[in-house]
């Protein structure tokens, strides 16, 4: 049996009440997560262009466009809102793989939920699997994407999608196979945009999301696909690890399905910026809030770094010290540490244009040294560690183990709604943000999760 195959067998198969309690809550906390993301994303200018081209790309349809309403297919549903929950690089990442598995999950299970009559228990059940494909894709051979070019979630994210719609659009396990060998030819990012800035990085979740539906769709009309996708010789991995040292371990996607869930390893985001990041943030904050630090009293700040992120977050220098535009700085190292030592905070409103220009912020950014260590982790756990040397000779150290967010080091509920209410304030009311934060809170309890989204859209004047 083809892998395809074998996870077809086990989607179609599972039940809500197959799923751990655990899943289920953090399945919906991440409902409410990517919300509020689509939501705040959704009001940039990015968010805005992407809203007009999914309009012109769409007749009229059911699903609709948070934030705006607008009634399109449910493709560019999908795709529109999956692309705005990435607009501000917020949005959870699973650590091994480095995929943004919920995001498009959520964007095309929602758009599915209000084209269709799906139940709450249903709609959790298909972005839990969702996730797990997506995670589990991502790890056959993690950490080998990114340095030859390629954005794992725009790859796995896609399969894990197909997975997510063919249980939605109720196809059988043969058709579901059949769909994850279309969603092959689909998978694809490239990240020439980290280059100079541009933003093409944040449609691949929206564009995954898309796909995931469109291979479905095809596949419950008759198309066919590959059986071996994933272990063929010119399949999803071979095409795009094309090297002798390429390893793969196929038994990722399948070992102990069911039964031990990978994306219990994804971490939420509290900054919106590569997650590799994080640790650093988090040790440059507790240095300024908890300790006094100020920009002006640094002589230069050393960070110890993973060497798989060097190419990802430090280096060209010259990128790097003077990010070109937010989604530049979102993967800057140097910069990071310097807005969020000259801020304090680093939010929904973090890398504005005026804090990119601000020269203060800049010459942080000039002090911030890095070195390869190879004793640090590598995919699967993000540990950050910053030294400052001060102008008066002292050296201030902060260690990171684990990325806030992560399972060894969790968000707590009550920050988890925060960010939420940060990122949905301005589009949601008060009330509003109660409501939908209420109505995910019993999801399962729904005969119908289209009254989510009418939650999340302007009501009919």
């Amino acid at each position: 049996m083809s892998i395809a195959s074998e996870i077809a067998q086990w989607t179609s198969r599972l039940q809500f009440d197959d799923l751990p309690p655990d899943v289920v809550r953090a399945t919906k906390l991440r409902v409410l997560d990517v919300i509020g993301l689509a939501l705040a994303g959704s009001v940039t200018p990015f968010g805005r262009s992407v809203r007009d081209a999914a309009v012109a790309m769409s007749s009229p349809g059911r699903a609709r466009i948070f934030a705006t309403g607008d009634g399109v297919d449910a493709t560019m549903a999908a795709f529109a809102n999956g692309a705005h929950a990435q607009a501000l690089e917020y949005d959870d990442t699973h650590n091994e793989s480095i995929v943004h598995m919920s995001s498009p999950s959520v964007a095309a299970g929602l758009a599915l939920a209000d084209t269709l009559c799906v139940s709450g228990r249903d709609l959790i059940t298909a972005i839990a699997l969702g996730n797990e494909i997506s995670a589990r894709a991502g790890s056959v051979a993690p950490g080998q994407f990114h340095r030859r070019g390629f954005h794992p979630s725009g790859l796995f994210a896609t399969v894990g999608v197909t997975y997510l719609a063919a249980r939605l659009l109720r196809l059988d396990a043969d058709a579901t196979a059949r769909a994850a060998g279309i969603s092959g030819s689909f998978a694809s990012g490239i990240l020439e945009c980290w280059v100079d800035g541009t933003q093409t990085k944040f449609l691949h979740p929206g564009w995954s999301a898309h796909s995931g539906i469109a291979a479905a769709l095809l596949a419950r009309a008759g198309t066919t696909g590959p059986a071996e996708v994933f272990e063929g010789r010119w399949g999803l991995y071979a095409t795009h690890l094309q090297h002798d040292d390429a390893r793969r371990n196929f038994g990722r996607l399948t070992d102990d399905l069911g039964a031990r869930w990978d994306s219990r390893d994804a971490s939420f985001k509290p900054f919106p910026a590569a997650h590799v990041l994080h640790p650093y943030i988090s040790a440059m904050l507790r240095l300024r809030n908890e300790r006094g630090l100020r920009a002006a009293d640094v002589e230069w700040i050393d960070c110890p770094v993973a060497p798989f992120i060097v190419p990802i977050v430090c280096e060209p220098a010259s990128e790097k010290l003077a990010p070109a535009s937010d989604s530049h700085g979102r993967i800057s190292l140097q910069y990071s540490l310097a807005e969020a030592l000259v801020r304090g905070a680093l939010g929904r409103h973090g890398y504005s244009t005026e804090s990119l220009r601000d020269e203060a912020t800049l010459d942080v950014a000039r002090r911030v040294r890095f070195h390869a260590d190879a004793s640090f982790p590598g995919p699967g756990r993000f540990k950050g560690v910053v030294t400052v040397l001060l102008k008066d000779g002292r050296t201030l150290t902060e260690v990171e183990d684990y990325n806030r967010g992560s399972a060894e080091n969790p968000m707590t509920d009550a920050e988890l709604r925060a960010k939420f209410d940060e990122n949905a304030e301005g589009i949601l009311d008060a009330a509003a943000r109660d409501r939908v934060a209420g109505t995910i809170e019993k999801l399962e309890t729904l005969a119908d999760a289209r009254v989510l989204v009418d939650l999340i859209v302007p009501r009919p004047s």
